[in-house]
């Protein structure tokens, strides 16, 4: 079984500083995602 998910691209969380990987609700906006999570984009 193959898994597709593995070389997903990563960015780094402008807050916390912990790498995120891509997500498909993130798919149309990919290049102005900074956060990881909607919890860092509220603290900034």
């Amino acid at each position: 079984m193959t898994h597709h998910k593995l070389h997903l691209p990563q960015k780094i969380c402008a807050c916390c500083g912990l790498a995120f990987s891509w997500r498909k609700k993130w798919q149309k906006n990919w290049a102005e995602v900074k956060y990881c999570s909607e919890r860092c984009r509220r603290k900034k």
